[in-house]
């Protein structure tokens, strides 16, 4: 079945597949290390709660036959050691039958949380980590050279997930057009990084290049992914090299480092390694893969649409197993950066002269001395949804009291989640939440103060709450 595969990508899928096997550790390690105080049975979204207000066919999970903390802990630790497995090479050493059924199971033990997850899970790269892997389970093991449907399937992904991120910056904020949006990104963007700060100094004309090779790299490159070998290598390799950039310019959970993975599988290997010749695949697993080729390109109607339409949408299924999904990335970008300063204080009835503390999260900006860190591919979601609150109180309706309860009785689910407590004896009895407006500083103020940094405040964004509020 000379059609059916190609050997000379065996390389490929094994670097593809033990990329995405590291991602998946790194989603479930988050989703393991934080869920208790997002949508545990004592969190600010509970899961038992949603469970009540949907259904199976609305959002199919594992959870809906029971769910407890424990459980959860289970599901989230077993796809950590299943996918440390994978990426061990456990995959090859096995039935290809077997083989399909552990990424198969990997999937739907990820699936199973992200579709509990509610807001904390309603990021595109929970969607694109879902589609990633379902296509995964069809790519087969060592068994049997890899499967060219499948590969191409890969490269359509890949095509959307570029080409609608570009399309979705170039229809929506003027200045993509104008090339000026990285003016403001690197120091408006979700999370900056260590590097954030240096991105955002350099000259003006820099970051006009920046903009135009994003738009050719995400309008035109993907177009060359099915074009023949060695062009569809290096559309590939742009590709990649972008998305590195990305990874130096700031924290985006696994998006960059996912895409980077799915670009590999467009690359020809083979003169490191030449081909590895295999047997014909078993027939049953032909009929799958026609059958997933098809089911693929049926659903693909809705996504095209999409991308069609003058009201593109960014990041949407359209179905709850998150098969052929949407995505895009950046439509508008923020001029100014503004961010929600939580404080505490032990005072009773606090006055003008009342002492707040500051409490201190992992990855947003808060201390102005603080060099942002690098979290990426690891997912900071409280953080995250701590960054559109600023944006919107919209943002932060369903959560955000839940939140500050918690702050209030010192749960250490919560303050596991930050990253400086400044109440470690006993909880505050007051919790209020300022607005700032934040900027990175100057070469002149950095080498004067020390502080990556400067703030002002706006107004008060809640005012002081105490638990019997």
């Amino acid at each position: 079945m000379e059609w059916f595969t190609a050997p000379e990508l065996w390389l490929s899928r094994t670097v593809f597949q033990r990329g995405l096997a590291v991602l998946y550790c790194v989603a479930f390690l988050s989703a393991a290390l934080q869920f208790r105080a997002l949508i545990g049975e004592r969190g600010m979204l509970p899961v038992p709660d949603f469970l009540r207000r949907t259904t199976p066919l609305r959002s199919p999970s594992l959870f809906h036959w029971r769910y407890s903390d424990r459980l959860f802990a289970a599901v989230a630790w077993t796809g950590v050691v299943l996918a440390v497995a994978l990426a061990a090479g456990a995959g090859d050493a096995v039935p290809l039958a077997v083989a399909m059924l552990l990424w198969l199971v990997l999937w739907g033990l990820y699936l199973s949380i992200v579709n509990v997850g509610q807001t904390w899970y309603g990021f595109g790269w929970e969607s694109l980590l879902l589609e990633t892997g379902f296509l995964a389970v069809f790519l087969g093991n060592d068994d049997i050279a890899p499967p060219v449907l499948v590969l191409f399937l890969l490269r359509w992904l890949l095509f959307r997930v570029e080409f609608g991120a570009g399309l979705i910056k170039i229809r929506g904020d003027a200045c993509w057009r104008k090339l000026t949006c990285l003016y403001h990104h690197h120091e408006t963007q979700p999370m900056p990084g260590p590097l954030s700060w240096f991105f955002h100094r350099m000259p003006g004309p820099l970051h006009r290049v920046e903009a135009a090779a994003n738009h050719v790299v995400q309008l035109g490159v993907p177009f060359l992914l099915f074009a023949p070998q060695p062009v569809a290598s290096v559309a590939a390799g742009l590709m990649i090299v972008t998305q590195l950039w990305l990874v130096l310019s700031g924290n985006f959970a696994w998006l960059n480092w996912l895409t980077i993975v799915l670009a590999v599988p467009a690359l020809d290997l083979s003169s490191f390694t030449g081909d590895r010749p295999r047997p014909d695949p078993p027939l049953w697993y032909v009929a799958l893969v026609l059958a997933l080729a098809v089911m693929v390109l049926v659903r693909s109607y809705r996504p095209v649409r999409n991308l069609l339409s003058r009201h593109q949408a960014m990041n949407r299924s359209y179905d709850p197993f998150h098969l052929v999904n949407t995505y895009g990335a950046f439509g508008t970008v923020g001029r100014v950066r503004d961010e929600i300063v939580i404080e505490g204080t032990s005072d009773p009835d606090p006055g003008p002269d009342a002492e707040w503390r500051e409490y201190g999260f992992k990855g947003k900006p808060g201390d102005p001395r603080r060099l942002p860190r690098q979290f990426a591919p690891y997912h900071l979601r409280l953080d995250w949804l701590m960054w559109f609150a600023a944006l919107s109180p919209g943002y932060a309706g369903d959560w955000f009291g839940p939140f500050v309860e918690r702050l209030l009785t010192g749960d250490r689910d919560t303050l596991r989640l930050l990253a400086h407590n400044p109440f470690p004896d006993a909880p505050p009895v007051h919790v209020r939440a300022r607005l700032y407006r934040y900027r990175f500083s100057t070469w002149h103020e950095l080498r004067t103060t020390g502080a990556w940094w400067q703030r002002r405040l706006l107004r008060t964004y809640m005012p002081q709450v105490r638990l019997r509020d």
